[in-house]
């Protein structure tokens, strides 16, 4: 028996702080309920970082994966880019 796709999202790392865990936040575009104008909406997810090679500013996917904690359940697929460090 084969399991359904696994919901992956794109986002920017917006907090590392915590170990093995990062903060993740997505943006997408919905249209208003009335005016029907673009409005982008954004979502922050922690995410399971097992190696914690992720840093601020890093654009990342993320899966969704069974709950690791009370917040986190979604972990790092990959980084696709790294921050310009300062």
């Amino acid at each position: 028996m084969e399991r359904g796709k696994l919901k992956t999202r794109t986002g920017v790392v917006v907090g590392n702080k915590m170990d093995k865990t990062a903060v993740v936040e997505v943006q997408r575009t919905k249209s208003h309920g009335r005016y029907k104008k673009q409005v982008r909406v954004s979502r922050r997810f922690k995410v399971h970082d097992e190696r914690n090679e992720c840093n601020i500013g890093d654009k990342v996917v993320i899966m969704e994966s069974r709950p690791h904690s009370k917040t986190k359940r979604w972990r790092l697929s990959k980084v696709v880019s790294q921050a310009a460090s300062a």
